[in-house]
């Protein structure tokens, strides 16, 4: 009997033991397992504000666009530079004239008649008169061809109309003389220019540049006429 409680007794003090020891381990592991999870936390936090590197890579990809649109905007700078330099190299006439003509500069080649042009024009409108106090449309038209083409042409604009040959509004080229009827027969004349222009003195505005498809000028048209020997005129223009 004696031995059994001894058994009994020896085996609570090693269950008590055993717990005692479990305990010690099970507190040991929570602290442990808590400050993991504290670690954990705080990574997780650190990790959540690694947003810089992404904004970085956007910012990256946004400036070379900007640098790519900048490379392009100086291409085209750089090309309207040359343009501009180009532009330098024309004349004022032949500037000012490409502006009333509505073509391109370079082919305002004739400086010579612009320069005429450009000395009368604005000159107000006179019937049979010949200066510049006041000129009429064939005066105008005769002066131009003596002093662009150093030839001579009637005085009048039947006179002109029946010392020409009559060709086609689509084989107009400079030079060639545009007749009208705005008060009855061959009673007014222009000398063609360029992409649908005339220069002649009219008696709205003096001398100046019109286009012949102007509503006005359209309903008035008679037809075109070419000097006979219109090329010795052509190979004497400009000089």
């Amino acid at each position: 009997m004696l031995k059994q409680l001894s058994i009994y007794s020896l085996l609570l003090v090693m269950l008590a033991s055993c717990s005692s020891l479990k305990t010690a381990f099970t507190g040991n592991r929570e602290p442990a397992s808590a400050a993991t999870s504290s670690s954990v936390k705080k990574e997780t936090k650190f990790l959540d504000q690694i947003d810089v590197p992404v904004e970085s890579s956007k910012s990256k990809k946004q400036d070379d666009a900007v640098v790519s649109v900048v490379k392009k905007e100086s291409e085209v700078t750089g090309e309207r530079t040359y343009r501009k330099d180009e532009e330098e190299n024309l004349s004022q006439i032949q500037v000012k004239y490409s502006v009333l003509l509505n073509t391109p500069a370079e082919e305002v080649r004739n400086t010579k008649m612009f320069e005429f042009i450009d000395d009368w024009y604005g000159t107000p409108y006179r019937l049979g008169g010949t200066t510049k106090k006041g000129v009429d449309c064939s005066a105008f038209s005769q002066f131009l061809f003596a002093t662009v083409y150093g030839f001579s042409i009637p005085r009048t604009a039947r006179e002109q109309y029946n010392l020409t040959s009559r060709i086609s509004r689509t084989e107009l080229r400079e030079g060639d003389l545009i007749f009208f009827n705005t008060r009855g027969g061959i009673s007014h004349v222009g000398v063609y220019l360029q992409n649908n222009k005339f220069v002649h003195a009219s008696t709205s505005g003096g001398v100046m540049i019109s286009d012949i498809f102007d509503e006005y000028w359209a309903r008035k048209f008679v037809g075109v006429g070419r000097l006979k020997n219109k090329e010795s005129l052509a190979s004497s223009a400009g000089k």
